[in-house]
């Protein structure tokens, strides 16, 4: 007993100490490597906090808040490289033998260490890491509770369950696959009141997305569907295979046959790495599937690999874990410089961020600069130039948290540059100017004196009266109200300013300019005017057969522009 206590703490020991090492690597890539696109948007996040945003829960907003203090790069990384040691230390707990070897630290750091997927997210500010943090104070407590159904363990698991709810919307799938490895676990009363409690502590959460006509479920659900492509599955196979280490699948299918769990948590581990792919290849039926969004497997793939290389595999067969084990680890450390120094001179968007948006600030001078494009380009401009920039939200793109800032609103009466970044090779359009980046991309941009934004012009209409079913060539009669919040007039058919019928069905986008000639009177802070009008608008006879997102917008040229309506339903038939 002395001995195998001994042991335990030996390897204890070397575990923390590994962990303890990757940390540091992972502090050094987190200084110096520069900011993703997803990690300046999330930045912005963290300028106002909130229960919520447009595209995740608010951990990963609160994680950036706590450490912007430090500043730059570092300061927004610092907490989420802390969560990774942290992480697999837990999970470590949780599988560790109750015989130890001298062997096993070195085993299970390295079957962490080669997943590549965790390489990258260890020093990246984004929602999978919290994600991986809570999942692992779960299955924690899971295994706590499913020991010893106490009060406390039912209210720990509850609160981790919340915690995962904060952190990313793909906690409930953890907790869903977890549950369904345990069938009994239904017919236990409590495991119903953790879920109570965990309900109780997102009610904020839940008010938010209430508050914002449950944007991110309608984005997440709805609005992100593509239509089916083969290649979706085929880019999902390969991604995942990558990101797991395909040097290990073959011992990962020989691990599934031999590894026997102890417990129900263990259970858990070895199914969900199976449960994340299946769901998420039918998945591939609506979109494309981004790899990370099954990096709570790397937790499965890790267990049954420790478990397989340390009691079924052969002398063999270890050695071939442990070499190209180590082979992965040198090649990620040869991808660590290249994101650092970039040698190779690659064009990828964490390279020469800070000169080429020095050069947009040159030109723009104290002038606020308006972005279109990608949501992400506006975070980026502001961090690392500390001026003040805006995404308008594109109907042929997408909208984002941009939506729910008044940056535009402040913008008003000043002169601002509207622009956005295009490869360098291709042409200027006619009427742009253009200014070439140290990124490889150009700026193409024009100057808007007395800057007058639409985008939050209210325009209602009764769903009820609008029909559900038309045909092309149909016209659409209704009467719209509409509410302009700013105190300047807008002339809808004037000064570059149209009224459009939007229609959206997945990846299709179609635009229809409607005839309306209105004038909309400025709101004062003791009336708010709504202006009725009825349009018609003939709907295209070329749309295909679908059911469309319909809508309205309002579009001052050259900017981009989003939904100003409430969105309808509307079945477009071929013939009448």
């Amino acid at each position: 007993m002395k001995n195998r206590s001994y042991m335990q703490a030996l390897v204890d020991k070397r575990v923390a100490i590994g962990l303890f090492i990757w940390w540091l690597i992972n502090l050094l890539q987190a200084a110096f490597t520069e900011l993703a696109h997803d990690e300046a948007y999330y930045f912005m996040f963290s300028q106002q906090l909130d229960w919520g945003y447009f595209d995740h829960p608010p951990m990963t907003a609160l994680l950036i808040w706590l450490g912007s203090f430090m500043g730059g790069e570092f300061g927004v990384r610092f907490f989420f490289t802390i969560l990774q040691p942290l992480y697999l230390w837990i999970l470590w707990c949780i599988i560790r033998p109750r015989d130890p070897h001298r062997s096993d630290a070195t085993i299970f750091l390295i079957a962490s260490a080669a997943l590549p997927i965790l390489q990258l997210y260890g020093f990246i500010a984004v929602p999978d890491v919290p994600l991986m943090m809570t999942a692992a104070l779960f299955l924690l407590c899971y295994k706590r509770f499913t020991e010893d159904e106490s009060v406390l363990n039912m209210l720990l698991l509850g609160f981790t369950m919340a915690l995962m709810a904060y952190s990313k919307y793909h906690g409930a799938l953890v907790v869903l696959f977890t549950l369904l490895t345990n069938p009994r676990i239904f017919t236990r009363s409590r495991i119903y009141l953790s879920g109570v409690f965990a309900l109780m502590l997102i009610v904020p959460h839940l008010w938010w997305q209430y508050s914002h006509d449950w944007v991110s479920l309608s984005y997440h659900l709805h609005d992100r569907n593509g239509a089916f492509a083969f290649s979706n599955i085929t880019e999902h196979l390969l991604n995942t295979i990558a990101v797991f280490n395909p040097f290990f699948f073959p011992v990962y299918f020989m691990a599934w046959k031999r590894v026997k769990s102890r417990n129900v948590t263990e259970r858990a581990l070895y199914f969900l790495p199976i449960l994340f792919f299946i769901f998420f290849t039918f998945s591939t039926l609506k979109g494309r599937i981004q790899p990370q969004w099954l990096i709570i497997a790397s937790f499965g793939l890790i267990y049954i690999l420790f478990y397989y290389t340390r009691e079924y595999a052969s002398r063999k067969l270890r050695r071939y874990i442990i070499a190209v084990g180590w082979i992965t680890i040198s090649l990620t450390v040869l991808a660590r410089i290249e994101l650092i120094w970039n040698p190779l001179g690659i064009r990828f968007e964490v390279f020469d961020n800070r000169p080429s948006f020095e050069t947009i600030a040159d030109v723009a001078g104290e002038r606020p600069v308006i972005f279109g494009g990608s949501y992400a380009i506006a975070s980026k401009y502001n961090f690392y130039t500390g001026k003040t920039a805006y995404c308008q939200p594109d109907f042929f793109y997408r909208t984002s948290q941009w939506q729910f800032r008044d940056d535009d609103t402040k913008a008003a009466g000043k002169d601002v540059l509207w622009g956005i970044l295009i490869k360098e090779k291709l042409p200027t359009p006619e009427g742009m100017n253009a200014v070439s980046l140290a990124n490889g991309q150009k700026f193409i941009y024009t100057e808007i004196s007395d800057f007058k934004p639409v985008r939050l012009v209210d325009i209602y209409y009764n769903e009820e009266l609008v029909p559900e079913k038309m045909a092309g060539g149909d016209t659409l009669s209704c009467i719209l109200g509409l509410t302009n919040p700013y105190p300047d007039t807008i002339t809808i058919g004037q000064d570059h300013t149209q009224l459009f019928l939007l229609l959206s069905a997945k990846k299709l986008r179609r635009i229809v300019p409607v005839d309306l000639q209105l004038v909309l009177p400025p709101s004062t802070t003791k009336e708010t005017v709504t202006t009725m009008t009825r349009i018609k608008v003939a709907i295209p006879d070329d749309l295909p057969e679908k059911t469309y997102d319909m809508g309205f917008a309002i579009s001052r040229t050259p900017l981009s522009f989003w939904y100003n309506s409430p969105r309808h339903n509307l079945e477009i038939r071929t013939e009448k």
